[in-house]
């Protein structure tokens, strides 16, 4: 009984008031005297609060579908405010954050429809959003056209690539300020993708190829180059939506560092993860924090890494909410302009040390 009282150093949990008139700082203030996801996503909360104040680059990485659903308004004011530095994104949310930009929109549905039904008129679902035909064929007709005569002789990484669909939206859509892709572009934060093949940008590529001009995207510069990023920062935190091969993409670049280039910075600062899954079922998007420790791939295996049990869609605005009411705006890092400097500097590093 001697340690009993080392365990009960938090505060006594009373019943909650909720009052006329709450801001989400009080909504949050209100999750922290709670306990179970409430808990973590008012840690989550301070964690975000934390890396803002520490200057630390964050990272944005993007699994699910969040832009069908809005989020890419959410992220374009983040970036704006120099709260996302950089972004790794799955292929697909680059695509659908397209179509608004291009005038074409997405519709609330129902789950509870005849999928046979949708098929037959030209209908696409994701879970309650509707999408036409239309809207995907014109969006592909965008970026085949943005590409068709465009001559590209050197490797490029999926930073670039994003950046030349970014500007040209700039150029020529109709409504460019709804797409953050477009919005990244203009303020030059970088935007990387895991999978450049797995998604419709990715498959309207194959015109390019088919048409003997093919667009050299290159996976070695794309980890490369989001390697040199964390290592020429002086701290790195990550804002996990989801999981998947954006997660891991992020997270191995600390391994890429010390088990590849022998060049260790240590692991990562600050982790946050807004995920519904599972570790014990043995996927990435599970895999916790203190498991990540176990690759070198965070600092500490508990302090500032917080995992948030929660449907996205709910728990981000709220976090995002909350550090803009609670922090001024950053200087913007620019990172898409500092990325040959970036990677200039490692392979500095590697010609001395190999």
């Amino acid at each position: 009984m001697k340690d009993k009282e080392k365990y009960l150093q938090g505060n006594s949990i009373e019943p909650i008031k909720l009052t006329s008139g709450m801001n989400v700082k009080d909504l949050v203030k209100t999750y922290d005297n709670m306990g179970f996801n409430a808990k973590r996503l008012a840690e989550a909360c301070k964690t975000f609060g934390k890396m803002i104040d520490s200057d630390a680059t964050i990272c944005l990485t993007l699994a699910g579908a969040m832009t069908p659903v809005g989020m890419g308004g959410l992220i374009s004011t983040m970036m704006e405010k120099g709260f996302i530095d950089w972004v790794i994104s799955t292929g697909a949310n680059l695509y659908h954050d397209m179509h608004r930009a291009l005038d074409l929109t997405m519709k609330q549905g129902s789950p509870n429809v005849d999928d046979g039904e949708l098929y037959k008129n030209g209908i696409m679902r994701i879970y309650d959003v509707f999408i036409t035909d239309e809207t995907l064929l014109t969006t592909d007709k965008f970026i085949v056209d943005t590409f068709k005569n465009r001559k590209i002789e050197k490797p490029i990484s999926t930073a670039e690539l994003h950046n030349i669909l970014g500007n040209e939206l700039i150029k020529r859509a109709k409504f460019p300020e709804k797409s953050f892709l477009a919005n990244a572009a203009k303020l030059n934060v970088p935007i990387y993708t895991s999978s450049p093949g797995d998604s419709s940008i990715g498959m309207n590529l194959i015109i390019n190829y088919l048409n003997k001009n093919p667009i050299p995207i290159s996976p070695d510069l794309d980890v490369l180059e989001t390697s040199s990023i964390v290592r020429s920062s002086e701290k790195n935190g990550v804002i996990e939506i989801g999981g998947g091969s954006p997660k891991n993409f992020f997270m191995q670049t600390q391994p890429t560092l010390w088990q590849i280039l022998n060049d260790d910075k240590g692991g990562h600062d600050f982790f946050i993860q807004i995920t519904t899954d599972s570790p014990q079922w043995g996927g990435l998007s599970g895999a916790t924090p203190s498991e990540a420790k176990s690759w070198g791939k965070v600092k500490d295996a508990v302090k500032n890494n917080v995992v948030v049990y929660s449907d996205a869609t709910i728990a981000l605005p709220l976090l995002c909410a909350y550090v803009l009411s609670e922090k001024e705006p950053r200087k913007r890092k620019e990172l898409y302009k500092k990325r040959s400097e970036f990677l200039l500097d490692l392979e500095k590093r590697f010609r001395k040390t190999h």
